[in-house]
C-alpha cells in the first residue's frame, strides 16, 4: 500500500507502545490494593500517565511531518487514510495492553513493593531489575489471561456511567492531536497555526473529564478495597470497564475524525 511509508511505521511503533503503556497503566491500582500500598501505587500510576502525556506531544510533530510529505494530488484523502491507519494502531495498542494485564498487575505489584523499599526512587527501583536475577523474576510474572480474572463481575458490579465518560474521553484524546492536524489542511493558510494549536484545548478537556470524574472515583474505591469497605470484584470490574471502554474508545475515534477536524477548522476561523 502506498500510504504505508517508513515514517508511518515509526509512528505507529511509537503510538503502539504509549498506548499499551497507557492502558497497563489501570493495573496499578489492582496491584496497590493486592500489596496493601495505595500510595505507592498512585505515584506509580501518575508517572505511567505523565510518560504517556509527555509522549502524546512527541506524537504532534511526527505526524505533522506525514503531512508535509504527503503527494500534492489528492492530498487530503491521503492524509486522511494514513492517520486512520494510526486510530487502528492505538485500537491494536489497547488490545495487547488487554492481553498483557494480568502479566503487568504481577510485575506492578512487585515494583510497587521495590518502590516503596526504595523510598519512592523510580530510577533506583528500575535499575536494580536491570540484572538476570530481576529479568528472571520479571518473565516468572507472565500470566495468560484467563476467564478466571472474571469470575465474580457482572453487569451490577460494571460502573455503566463511567464507561460511557471514559468512552467519550479515550475517543476525544486518541484523535486531538490528528483531528487538529488534518484540520489545519482544511483552513486558510492564516488559520493553519491556530488549528495546529487547538489540539492542546481537546485534549485539555479530556484530561478535566478524566481528572473530574475518573480518576477520583478509582482512588476512594481502591482505598475502600485496602481497607475492606468494599468487595475487590468492584476494583476488579472498575479496570476491566476502564480498559474496554478505553478500546471503545478508540473505534468511536474513527467516527468522530473528520466531524472533529471540521470542527476544529470552524473554531479556528472563529476565534
Amino acid at each position: 500500500m502506498e500510504y504505508i511509508t517508513n515514517k508511518i511505521v515509526v509512528v505507529a511503533i511509537f503510538i503502539l507502545i504509549v498506548t499499551m503503556i497507557e492502558t497497563l497503566a489501570y493495573s496499578t491500582r489492582i496491584s496497590g490494593a493486592r500489596v496493601k500500598l495505595i500510595a505507592t501505587a498512585l505515584s506509580l500510576f501518575s508517572t505511567l500517565v505523565i510518560v504517556s502525556r509527555f509522549s502524546t506531544m512527541i506524537q504532534q510533530p511526527l505526524t505533522a511531518k506525514l503531512i508535509a510529505e504527503a503527494p500534492d494530488s489528492n492530498k487530503l484523502n491521503f492524509i486522511e487514510d494514513q492517520y486512520r491507519i494510526l486510530i487502528g494502531v492505538t485500537s491494536v495498542g489497547v488490545l495487547l495492553g488487554i492481553m498483557l494485564f494480568p502479566t503487568f498487575i504481577n510485575i506492578f505489584s512487585r515494583a510497587i513493593i521495590q518502590l516503596s523499599n526504595e523510598r519512592g526512587s523510580i530510577i533506583s527501583t528500575i535499575g536494580k531489575q536491570l540484572n538476570p536475577t530481576g529479568m528472571k523474576k520479571i518473565i516468572s510474572c507472565f500470566r495468560v489471561p484467563k476467564l478466571k480474572f472474571l469470575q465474580g463481575i457482572t453487569f451490577k458490579t460494571i460502573p455503566k456511567r463511567l464507561f460511557v465518560v471514559n468512552v467519550i474521553v479515550s475517543a476525544v484524546f486518541t484523535i486531538g492531536v490528528l483531528s487538529s492536524l488534518y484540520a489545519s489542511m482544511l483552513v486558510p493558510e492564516d488559520y493553519a497555526q491556530a488549528a495546529l494549536m487547538s489540539s492542546g484545548v481537546i485534549n485539555g478537556i479530556a484530561t478535566i473529564l478524566l481528572t473530574l470524574f475518573i480518576d477520583p472515583k478509582a482512588s476512594v474505591l481502591a482505598d475502600r478495597v485496602v481497607k475492606n469497605q468494599c468487595d475487590y470484584v468492584y476494583l476488579k470490574s472498575y479496570s476491566l470497564t476502564m480498559i474496554s471502554s478505553k478500546f471503545v474508545g478508540t473505534i468511536v475515534a474513527q467516527l468522530l475524525f473528520i466531524p472533529a477536524a471540521y470542527y476544529v477548522a470552524w473554531f479556528a476561523e472563529w476565534i
